[in-house]
């Protein structure tokens, strides 16, 4: 049995410049470990569990970003509905040895993501613990096309919520524009939610593309900020309080977004 559902966020991996520079950076913040002669696809380790990887580029003109791969069983249907439902193959599926198959693509707003079909590789090892894996969502300015893309492709169910994070309408009263993902065959809601769809409003510039925002958990958001700092990263959005926790947006020392999440004391407390 595939330890991820269909459609369930699997993997991420981030695309450097600098490979090596990388591992320092993510070594220290988040107190990764990476095996010796790794080449140019190092896996990085939490308590010796698979939770990302770190990729040298291959071409310079590609981002440097992080990467969020969904899980399929069937990676050539997944890859012709993505282009039934408007969406771009941009890698055709191809086979990653014995670890599985994997396809890059984008939904109908420019954001890219990635599939990718299990072999001896199923995807994270460790996710929603601290230093790991434990959301995803896409930022767009075609919000309606690429709802109707999600849904077709991966089957999401989607639950608006309002200011206060609560599901349920208000969304456009109060001025948020959020939809969380949930998927097929669950019962839509904050509960079930594997990522979600946020608006590129106005108040960015427009020529920023649209994207997937990834993040991993932390234990002291804040900490971990200024920690990034000291490491030569950069801190796009400040810490700030949620709903499900206090979150901030940062850089590493190379450029590549990505988020952090502390979960609210009652959380870390059930864990």
């Amino acid at each position: 049995m595939a330890a991820f559902a269909r459609s369930a966020p699997c993997w991420v991996d981030v695309q450097l410049p600098d490979l090596e520079a990388g591992k320092r950076f993510y070594g220290e913040l988040f107190g990764w470990t990476f095996r010796a002669g790794d080449g140019p696809y190092a896996d990085a380790f939490s308590g010796g569990k698979l939770v990302a990887a770190l990729a040298a580029k291959q071409d310079g003109r590609m981002p440097t970003a992080w990467g969020i791969y969904f899980a399929t069983d069937d990676i050539v249907e997944s890859a012709a509905r993505i282009r039934e439902a408007g969406g771009q193959v941009i890698t055709e599926p191809v086979r990653a040895g014995r670890a599985g198959a994997l396809a890059q693509a984008a939904d109908p707003g420019g954001a890219v993501f990635g599939l990718w079909q299990a072999g001896d590789r199923e995807g994270f090892q460790k996710q929603n613990e601290p230093v790991s894996f434990c959301w995803t969502e896409v930022y767009t300015r075609q919000k309606d096309r690429v709802d109707a893309f999600y849904e077709k492709v991966f089957g999401f169910q989607g639950t608006e919520l309002d200011a206060s994070g609560a599901a349920g309408p208000g969304t456009a009263e109060s001025g948020l524009d959020f939809l969380m993902w949930s998927p097929a065959g669950t019962e839509p809601g904050p509960e079930t939610a594997v990522g979600g769809r946020s608006v590129i409003t106005d108040a960015f510039p427009a020529e920023m593309p649209s994207y997937f925002l990834s993040y991993f958990a932390v234990q002291d958001c804040n900490s971990t900020a200024g920690h990034a700092v000291r490491l030569g990263g950069r801190i796009s959005a400040p810490p700030f309080d949620i709903p499900h926790g206090r979150m901030a947006v940062l850089q590493d020392d190379q450029g590549a977004v990505f988020g952090v999440l502390q979960p609210p004391v009652s959380e870390k407390g059930a864990e």
